[in-house]
């Protein structure tokens, strides 16, 4: 039998601040569990405004409870007995400490934590097509997506037509009001965000890597940060295995695809990742060589109701979404009525 465990937990980010609370509490729900948010603290409407939404649609008192908290109280939350788990989707630091506060009480946790994806370039892709993808990748939401396409890894075969056509493709990206429908390219989520994205890029150009700013300058009004190509990025540079929460992009040139995975694979993420070639089947061959939760090819990583979600490594554990996501928080009870007169 797969039984409800009860109360669950779901701290969740602010960059989807409904589909977030969407993708846990639907599965939770049809599970039988009940649950408590801890939104993020910059998007508190949004907690209620679900919460509203969630009364409104005929869900029954206490099955969704919206709690105005603050870090300082999931320590709390998690060693009251009524708890039996917790869902979290942010960043690494703030998963390492839910995760162990929720050992130390004994219940469950699931992380949906940083990423870096790949996005694997192989020489015989459809560069055109290929192009266009890429730079939506690494730029929807900002760059802030944990499943941006943040590495783009290029066979050196077509590594300067693809940066020659990438760079023209985020010049032409449109800056402004987000709510204008001609942006193609939103400001942060604040000035510390932008200022932490600029702080990083220059980190890696004091270790070497080159920064190209691409596009007319940026608006001076809002959290904008100018798109950045970075090459030249090595493994000893600090932000080689870091995730850049914006509009900047690293660039790989690989000798040959085998390179191209190694590659790929030398990161402390592993969350999505995607390879552009003509072949399909050999793309999917390419896929599973990739150390990731999730691989998309001739597509970035995508985010659908009906596709398991998850990560490995630094990027967490557990899925979220599908009966993957359904069967994390429950109790796999097995129950089998035995012959009295069997054997032990």
């Amino acid at each position: 039998m797969h039984e409800p465990l009860g109360v669950l937990l779901a701290i969740e980010p602010w960059n989807f601040p409904y589909y977030q609370i969407a993708r846990i509490i639907a599965p939770q729900l049809s599970a039988g569990n009940t649950i408590l948010l801890k939104h993020a603290s910059n998007v508190p409407q949004s907690a209620a405004r679900f919460e509203k939404l969630m009364h409104d649609a005929g869900l029954p008192k206490g099955a969704f409870t919206n709690l105005y908290a603050t870090r300082k109280h999931i320590e709390m939350i998690l060693n009251d007995p009524r708890v039996q788990g917790v869902a979290l989707t942010g960043s690494e630091g703030a998963g390492a400490t839910v995760a162990q506060q929720a050992a130390l009480a004994l219940k469950k946790s699931t992380l949906e934590l940083g990423g870096a994806d790949a996005f694997v370039v192989l020489k015989d892709a459809e560069l055109e097509k290929t192009v266009k993808w890429a730079v939506f990748g690494s730029h929807w939401n900002g760059g802030q997506v944990c499943v941006s396409s943040k590495r783009m890894i290029i066979e050196d075969a077509v590594y300067d037509a693809f940066l020659d056509r990438y760079t023209q493709g985020v010049a032409a990206l449109r800056t402004g009001d987000p709510l204008d429908e001609n942006t193609t390219l939103a400001p942060l989520s604040s000035q510390q965000a932008a200022d932490e994205v600029r702080q990083k890029i220059q980190l890696a150009v004091s270790h070497g890597a080159t920064a190209l700013e691409v596009g007319p300058k940026v608006p001076t009004k809002g959290a904008f940060v100018q798109p950045t190509i970075l090459t030249d990025v090595t493994p000893d540079n600090p932000a080689y295995h870091m995730e850049f929460f914006g509009p900047v992009s690293m660039l790989f040139r690989a000798k040959d695809e085998d390179d191209a995975v190694r590659i790929a694979n030398d990161s402390q993420f592993g969350l999505g990742g995607s390879v552009f070639t003509r072949n399909c089947k050999h793309g999917a061959e390419v896929a599973a060589r990739l150390s990731t939760g999730m691989v998309y090819v001739k597509h970035p990583t995508r985010v659908k109701a009906d596709l398991p979600f998850g990560g490995i490594l630094r990027s967490g554990y557990g899925r979220e979404l599908t009966g993957l996501g359904i069967k994390e928080f429950v109790n796999h009870k097995l129950i089998s009525v035995v012959d009295i007169d069997a054997e032990f």
